[in-house]
């Protein structure tokens, strides 16, 4: 059975999260949290409630949300550990396909990211190649902390409205 606005605008708690959960990556409170917000009145609504609701955590919540996404072709994708949506994500950007110094790039650039800024690089690898997510590594952490930390925030809204799209059937990202 699909998944409607309608059956959400209707749904328990348990099924609207159920249904969202997956959104925002490891982090069903976002879902849980933007329920009580229904009814929606369309896909834009929903997801501008869902990201209100991340915005409106604290600091440390937004940081652990940051913190629950994998390095980019990192070591849970190489053990296959990734979850189904990350999974299919990485690979849309070409990421399960790299060479040996592509990876080796991408190991440095995750390493070197994480030691400035604490949490993992992230970016909406559906929206970009590896070439361009290597670029956008290159430049963004050059970027100050909080910056960065906004940018990541930006880059889990385009993440989570393409899995929301993916939910409910629909192609427009927008």
């Amino acid at each position: 059975m699909s998944v409607t606005l309608q059956n959400l605008n209707t749904s328990t708690r348990a099924a609207f999260v159920a249904a969202l959960g997956h959104l925002f990556e490891h982090s069903p409170w976002v879902a849980e949290e933007t329920w009580h917000k229904r009814p929606f009145a369309d896909a834009d609504a929903l997801h501008a409630a869902l990201c209100a609701t991340m915005r409106g955590a604290s600091r440390e919540r937004q940081l652990a949300l940051i913190r629950a996404h994998p390095d980019l072709a990192g070591r849970l994708a190489q053990q296959k550990k990734l979850t189904v949506e990350s999974t299919r994500e990485q690979a849309s950007a070409g990421l399960d396909q790299l060479t040996d110094a592509e990876l080796a790039a991408f190991t440095a650039h995750n390493d070197t990211y994480k030691a400035k800024f604490g949490f993992p690089f992230i970016i909406c690898a559906r929206l970009n190649a590896k070439a361009a997510i290597l670029d956008a590594m290159n430049t963004r952490v050059n970027h100050a902390p909080d910056l960065e930390f906004a940018t990541a925030l930006g880059e889990i809204e385009k993440i989570a409205r393409l899995r929301l799209m993916d939910v409910l059937g629909t192609t427009n990202p927008h």
